[in-house]
């Protein structure tokens, strides 16, 4: 097997231009990444606990903290924000376009970190994070969407999974400048780490003014001369060439068969086999939070210092720098090995890294250093399987399976399934983990919590997940009306294309695609038979 992913030799152009377009776009995964965080460092430092609490008393260490209570609000209204602006991203994006969405996703987020930089108490703390949480949101929802629809089929995978490797970077940025001012004695501790995102944000912004719109938004909207001229630039060919005006035509029709069926609604995504893929994106968003990734990087640095571990901060910046290292193989592993194996693989490997950190640390105890050193290893070794596989892949596979006239819609669906597990998580753990009046006190217990929901994960991806590797965005609606179940679909070859498709459904709306493929199969048997008999009469 070859060690790179090589554009086939049949592909015309070049696919330079819409890599490089769908890499600055995943650099919006830096935002992601340090918003969500930086905040898990935060909660460690102690100038932040002294000045943000109201009167209590951690029994760990006689301190000022906050409660358990206030960690939580503080922590998941984060991601409630982030709910509902992955809702909101679909009419924004149908509405004003996938770059100008973009746009605004960064206006919002900046009103949400100049709150949190300016605050010195919890309500306005709060609030900055809830309106950060909520750019976040339509950031996560409309990147994959930006990516998907400008990437070639070939390369795609890699690129959408580009933007899990950017919230790693994310995610590892805000270790480090954590582990930079953790011992400030005045507000410079949470405030730098907290402006810093101002940086990110404007990057993104500026170069939103130089990206393309989508030629599929475009076909939507009804512009094809700016569709061609916006793919003539992301495949560097000439908007006359053929493969140009093929790739182009296909996208056309899949739009015009789609509009032909009638307007979607939200109502139409839980509908036959737009259901089926709603409910694959949203499980596999849902699973994503549940395999217990972001409790370590949400309350990983508080995790392990309340569990007597030496250096938590250092080691949150190991963890982070290890889950930005292992995304790379899954760059390369999510088009090498396609996305149901790729999945399979992680699954298990989670699975089995979670159960031996929660036994380890359930019968020998966090406190001895053998045993310590034990479950950070395993920590870090889950985090590899997370990082090449549940990571960027769920990004991957919810950005490719829903057809254009509901993509937006659905897309944002899922992403906010997404989010509302990282809320419930985030809402839950210090009620899980801490010790306590009321508290589940845990502690390394809740390791068995996230490895079963990692052994449910191995079953939903053999049922559920389609290979969509190598397909257009098109033809993966040929794959799922045409293959019934996900475990068939590995093999899955394309035999329609949805120019005859248009022409043969012009006059049979209500055909499904299967019906419409025998019918253009009749009609070709039919001209070469006349074909033949042409040719016979002649001689």
């Amino acid at each position: 097997m070859p060690l790179t992913i090589k554009k086939p030799v049949d592909v015309p152009g070049s696919a330079a231009p819409a890599i490089m377009v769908g890499l600055f776009v995943a650099f919006g995964g830096v935002l992601f990444g340090y918003d969500t965080g930086t905040i898990g460092g935060i909660l460690g430092m102690k100038h932040w606990r002294d000045l943000f609490s109201t009167g209590y008393i951690n029994p760990k260490d006689n301190e000022r903290d906050v409660t358990s209570q206030q960690q939580s609000l503080i922590v998941s209204i984060l991601s409630a924000g982030t709910f509902f602006g992955a809702l909101t991203a679909a009419p924004v994006a149908d509405m004003v376009g996938r770059r100008l969405g973009l746009v605004v996703c960064n206006v919002i987020f900046c009103i949400g970190v100049i709150l949190q930089t300016i605050a010195s108490a919890i309500p306005l703390f709060v609030a900055g994070r809830f309106f950060a949480g909520y750019g976040v949101g339509m950031i996560s929802a409309t990147i994959p969407l930006y990516q998907s629809e400008t990437s070639p089929k070939w390369i795609r995978g890699a690129v959408v999974g580009a933007y899990q490797l950017a919230i790693t970077i994310g995610l590892l940025l805000a270790a480090i400048v954590d582990n930079a001012t953790k011992k400030r004695a005045d507000t410079g501790s949470y405030r730098i780490p907290i402006a810093v995102q101002f940086a990110w944000a404007l990057i993104l912004f500026f170069g939103c003014i130089f990206l393309p719109e989508t030629p599929r938004f475009l076909i939507k909207q009804g512009k094809s001369a700016e569709a061609a001229k916006s793919l003539s630039k992301l495949r560097r060919l000439d908007v006359e060439h053929p493969a140009l005006l093929e790739e182009l035509g296909e996208i056309t029709a899949n739009h015009e068969y789609e509009l032909s069926l009638g307007q979607a609604t939200y109502i139409d995504c839980f509908r036959g086999n737009l259901g089926k893929r709603l409910a694959t994106g949203c499980l596999l968003q849902a699973l994503q939070q549940l395999t217990g990734v972001n409790f370590i990087f949400y309350y990983g640095t508080s995790f392990f210092q309340n569990a007597g571990f030496n250096n938590p901060f250092v080691i949150s910046m190991i963890t982070s720098s290890i889950n930005v290292a292992s995304t790379f193989p899954g760059l390369y592993l999510v088009e090498a090995w396609g996305r149901r194996n790729l999945l399979l693989f992680g699954a298990v490997g989670m699975a089995v890294c979670q159960f031996i950190v929660a036994i380890t640390g359930t019968v020998v105890g966090s406190t001895n250093q053998a045993a310590q050193n034990a479950m950070i290893a395993f920590v870090c070794i889950y985090i590899f399987f997370f990082a090449c596989s549940w990571g960027p892949v769920a990004w991957v596979v919810t950005g490719e399976i829903f057809p254009l006239k509901v993509r937006a819609k659905s897309l944002s669906m899922t992403t906010a399934s997404n989010w509302i597990l990282n809320w419930a998580i985030g809402y839950a753990t210090p009620y899980l983990v801490n010790d306590g009046p009321g508290n589940a006190n845990l502690g390394a217990k809740v390791f068995f919590i996230w490895g079963g929901c990692c052994f449910i994960c191995i079953f939903f991806v053999w049922s559920m997940i389609y290979e969509t590797k190598g397909l257009a965005l098109e033809q993966v609606d040929e794959l799922y009306a045409k293959v019934a179940h996900a475990w068939k679909s590995p093999g899955f070859e394309p035999s329609i294309s949805f120019q005859d498709v248009q022409d043969v459904h012009a006059d049979n709306r209500r055909m499904s695609l299967t019906e419409v493929e025998g019918e253009i199969n009749r009609k070709r048997s039919v001209q070469y038979v006349e074909g033949q008999t042409e040719k016979h009469m002649i001689a």
